[in-house]
């Protein structure tokens, strides 16, 4: 099919509304899929909503949600991922109408051969059903009940060093009593970030930047721009920043052949040994004490410098008249590093066991199914993993707040059953199990292609 003339591509974004007997300029699926930023012509973004071309080449630096999250998409259509992510809807469609070009030609597909139309619209129903059962609704007792036990068992540590002083047992009780709260305070920053606890995103954006910034001393915009980009593309390489593991670790069977084909060198055959003494112990007090203070301070944002500083300052305060200076900064690592065990193993236990590829362009539906499982819930892995442990329906609707997931589960194995879907679920510790057998397959691929490719 033809490409449509520059001239007429111009004159297009200039007049949206021009063009006979058209109210809008028409565009086939190979001029938008040229318009990905990469190459020619001219690193041109466009993107797709609802059959509606959208030129974002000058707005995606802009973009709220994060540049990186938005360019993502270029060259696709974004429908799902529009309906995900925003809250508003009309809203944001007011805002989008100035960077409206045209519309697809009526001859042309709304949807890649890629995606699943069927799922794609069974899907779209099941949104619909959720939102009419009041599923997006969140409970504010819930989320008072969760905030209120972050409160109690950080002054639970504290009370522990204050009355009992600080041989080695209350040092160590203490230090467990505070990683707990700072664990929760984790889960409930990240339903923040998701928009899931306030009816309003203000009252989310403001009461997460308390949360992340004065109870975990880490940068809510660092992590919102960074998160949203893994929900955007889950497990897909060059786009998943969770990814972001190499030279220390390869993932999956596609760069684990490729590194090994590359002459690329690591001990990878050997990875889910020493991923027990690295990742976990080592991402919260080594990476995301130095990489997200960079990044603030580089972005220039020094509102939510201004809100880790009032972590450090408060820690200081609270425990160094118990400690002192030499036996803070030995409490303070202690709790970084079991903070960073938990959470490492709670997370990747959801995502390195799955299909790791470059984008494929799917369906939502089959791209998050692809990409995440469920562990069994109980009350114990509810808490203990902040409801992560429901990771499908998390990543299919995460705007929901998390005390719906159960809810909403039944219905997504119904539509999982009824297109032949795998819904992967596993106790707790088979969770745990699966990274250490997925790294270690992904090593002996890599290994084999290094000495026989």
């Amino acid at each position: 099919m033809a490409l449509q003339p520059e001239h007429e591509v111009k004159e297009a974004k200039k007049n949206p509304e021009s063009g006979a007997g058209s109210s809008l300029r028409r565009f086939t699926w190979e001029e938008i899929g040229l318009r990905t930023g990469r190459g020619h012509p001219q690193q041109e973004r466009w993107l797709v909503i609802d059959r509606k071309v959208y030129d974002i080449s000058q707005f995606y630096r802009q973009h709220p949600g994060g540049a990186q999250v938005i360019s993502h998409f270029a060259g696709q259509d974004a429908t799902e991922a529009f309906v995900t992510f925003h809250v508003n809807h009309a809203l944001v469609r007011k805002y989008m109408s100035s960077l409206l070009i045209g519309e697809l030609a009526p001859d042309e597909i709304s949807m890649k051969p890629s995606k699943n139309k069927l799922l794609v619209e069974d899907f779209r129903e099941l949104r619909a059903t959720i939102e009419r059962m009041g599923l997006l609704n969140p409970n504010g007792l819930f989320f008072f009940l969760n905030f209120l036990q972050i409160l109690l068992l950080e002054a639970a540590s504290w009370i522990t060093l204050w009355y009992f002083g600080t041989s080695l047992v209350p040092f160590l009780i203490s230090a467990v009593l505070l990683t707990t709260s700072l664990s929760q305070a984790g889960y409930l920053q990240h339903d923040l970030g998701h928009f899931s606890v306030f009816s309003k995103p203000k009252w989310n954006h403001v009461v997460q930047k308390f949360v992340i910034g004065q109870l975990l001393g880490l940068p809510a915009s660092w992590w919102n721009l960074r998160h949203a980009q893994h929900h955007a593309k889950t497990n897909c390489f060059l786009k998943d920043p969770d990814l972001n593991m190499h030279p220390w670790f390869t993932l999956g069977k596609v760069l684990s052949v490729e590194l090994g084909m590359k002459k690329k060198f690591m001990p990878y055959n050997h990875q889910h040994k020493y991923y027990f003494v690295t990742l976990p112990p080592f991402l919260f007090p080594v990476y995301f004490q130095y990489f997200p203070l960079h990044k603030t301070i580089q972005r220039r944002d020094w509102a939510d410098l201004a809100w880790m500083l009032s972590f450090y300052i408060r820690f200081f305060l609270t425990y160094e008249p118990l400690l002192g200076v030499k036996s803070l900064l030995g409490f303070y690592l202690l709790i970084r590093v079991l903070e960073s065990i938990w959470l490492v193993w709670v997370t990747q236990m959801n995502h390195i066991p799955m299909n790791i590829d470059y984008d494929k362009n799917l369906d939502w539906f089959s791209t998050q199914l692809q990409a995440t499982c469920n562990v069994d819930q109980s009350l114990f892995n509810d808490w203990f993993t902040g409801h992560l442990n429901f990771h499908i329906e998390h990543h299919l609707f995460p705007t929901m707040p998390r005390h719906n997931y159960w809810k909403v589960a039944p219905l997504v194995k119904s539509l999982c059953a009824k297109h032949s879907i795998e819904y992967h679920c596993k106790p707790l510790l088979t969770g745990f199990a699966d990274i250490v057998h997925s790294l270690k397959d992904s090593g002996e691929l890599w290994l084999d292609a290094y000495l026989h490719k």
